[in-house]
């Protein structure tokens, strides 16, 4: 593969979630414009997890999509990008590749810490050390980054970007950095995503752990429900809704996405169904937002603090998610080449 990156040709694209945006970035610097949806949903990343064993600041991590990498690997198997996944025990090994790769003419993917991204705005940092960029080129000690969420290229000094690479914490990202070795390959839109379709469905109805999926939102409401009504369900709901609303693209952003992903499915397969699902999809994130807003009034006693009545409105979404994926996957069914 040999398709060199050079600092005046890279066209930056500004994306609502770093992982999608990057790998969006890449295929198109490697030949093929796929949009940031496309990478969402063909991967099955749409999903739901209430994992209180893991804590962001003392609190349980909340997601509203798989895990970090699954993006990644999923677009690599989907179309066989050969991504190449690079760790490094010392910083030095690191810096130095690199440095390599990037003189080499590389685009490379790098996991990062957003805390220590000095371009990013100070209220917009937080100790997250998933957040994924790439960078394109070099000048002396300044790399040039195209951050999917920043609105233009930015440049980020060496000691920066080392210190957000080998950030210490949850899911470490211990200098970790990728590239694709092989030019994608021509995707069967229609196969993939019959397949993208029922694993979403499934990861959504059926995942064995309670923690995950429909059955996931439905413990969060049986949590939120116990809280009792002082400044701890405060500072508890808080979270959920920060976990929500502004680390990544958050619950009702990512079912916007899904809903993209549902329309431009339609739209390149020609299978009409998907239309009405994605509709339905955004009535959903609708509600997630209305959740958000509710949860805020209270917090900023606007409304008085009733923890049963957001427990209530989570139920009122987990009973349209189920109803959603079930028809999701029905859909996956009857859908014929």
């Amino acid at each position: 593969m040999d398709r060199a990156v050079t600092a005046s040709a890279f066209v930056h694209q500004h994306a609502s979630h770093c992982e999608s945006g990057v790998m969006s970035s890449l295929l198109r610097h490697h030949g093929m414009p796929v949009s940031e949806a496309m990478a969402f949903g063909i991967t099955s990343s749409l999903a739901f997890a209430y994992l209180p064993f893991l804590r962001i600041n003392g609190l349980p991590l909340i997601a509203y999509r798989m895990p970090p990498g699954a993006i990644i690997r999923g677009l690599d198997r989907a179309l066989g990008l050969g991504v190449k996944f690079e760790k490094f025990r010392s910083r030095e090994a690191g810096m130095a590749r690199l440095d390599e790769l990037v003189d080499s003419g590389r685009l490379v993917g790098l996991q990062t810490s957003i805390y220590w991204l000095p371009y990013v705005p100070q209220g917009l940092r937080f100790h997250f050390n998933a957040h994924n960029l790439l960078v394109y080129g070099r000048d002396r000690d300044e790399y040039l980054v195209s951050d999917p969420v920043a609105e233009t290229v930015v440049r980020c000094a060496r000691g920066d970007m080392e210190r957000a690479r080998f950030a210490k914490g949850v899911l470490a990202p211990k200098g970790k950095l990728y590239y694709a070795t092989r030019e994608p390959s021509a995707p069967d839109w229609a196969t993939l995503g019959r397949k993208a379709l029922k694993r979403t469905a499934n990861i959504m109805l059926r995942t064995p752990v309670p923690l995950i999926g429909v059955r996931g939102i439905r413990m969060l409401a049986r949590r939120v429900e116990r809280l009792p009504a002082d400044e701890s369900a405060k500072l508890y709901i808080g979270h959920i809704v920060r976990m929500q609303e502004e680390i990544g693209t958050g619950g009702a952003g990512f079912r916007f996405m899904y809903a993209a992903f549902l329309q431009e499915l339609s739209g390149v397969t020609g299978y009409a169904p998907l239309a009405s699902l994605s509709q339905r999809l955004v009535a959903i994130g609708d509600r997630w937002q209305e959740f958000a807003i509710a949860t805020s009034r209270m917090i900023k006693r606007r409304d008085p603090l009733h923890p049963p009545a957001l427990a209530t409105h989570l139920r009122e979404i987990a009973q349209q998610e189920e109803s959603f994926y079930r028809d999701l996957e029905r859909a996956a069914a009857a859908w014929r080449a």
